[in-house]
């Protein structure tokens, strides 16, 4: 959409057969469209770890941005203390808040590659990995939550950088392995207890 404002009438119309609980604007306004115990469609098919589907699973929060610049701090501030009374109130852990271009790769390419993931993690409301001993990419991202074989190896690829290196061009590379060997160690993935243990941005 071409404005917050058009996106959050877009979520509110029932022709969109789509929506949200939280539309965050540029100049950080808020709005909430979907109580939080309430399912909203903003995931579409999307799937994480053994999670099928993502919308019963999880509070959706779209953030009003193209894509292209970097998310303005008004809208920064307003998301991370909401995110941080969301995880309190539903015990979410910051290894289940993801991206909607995480469980949906491929078709989805939000928050995109200017979200600024470390800030949030450098706050525990995300989680951000650190380079060790390189092992099997596919494997680990499956441990983490990823949902992808080996031949969606590209795909995955796109998404898992688009998150952790979008600044990274070319092959998959050792640095790739290191940092999702991290993840695999540290977050494996862990289903959850009940409705709202995932935290899609």
């Amino acid at each position: 959409m071409t404005s917050a404002i058009g996106a959050r009438d877009w979520l509110c119309n029932p022709e969109a057969q789509v929506s949200a609980h939280y539309v965050i604007a540029e100049d950080g306004r808020l709005w909430q469209l979907v109580s939080e115990d309430m399912r909203a469609w903003h995931a579409g098919a999307g799937a994480w770890g053994d999670v099928t589907d993502v919308n019963s699973q999880s509070i959706g929060i779209e953030i009003a941005n193209s894509g292209s610049h970097p998310f303005c701090e008004p809208q920064m501030a307003v998301l991370e203390r909401l995110m941080s009374g969301m995880m309190t109130r539903w015990d979410i852990r910051p290894e289940r808040v993801i991206g909607h271009s995480d469980c949906a790769m491929g078709r989805k390419i939000d928050p995109g590659g200017r979200f600024d993931w470390l800030r949030l993690a450098r706050q525990g409301l995300a989680i951000w990995p650190e380079a060790r001993d390189a092992g099997d990419f596919t494997a680990d991202c499956a441990r983490f939550g990823y949902v992808a074989d080996a031949t969606q190896q590209e795909t995955l690829l796109a998404a898992f950088r688009m998150r952790f290196r979008p600044w990274a061009e070319g092959p998959l590379d050792e640095h790739d392995r290191a940092l999702a060997a991290d993840l695999a160690a540290r977050w494996p993935y862990r289903s959850p207890h009940r409705p709202g243990a995932d935290l899609i941005g």
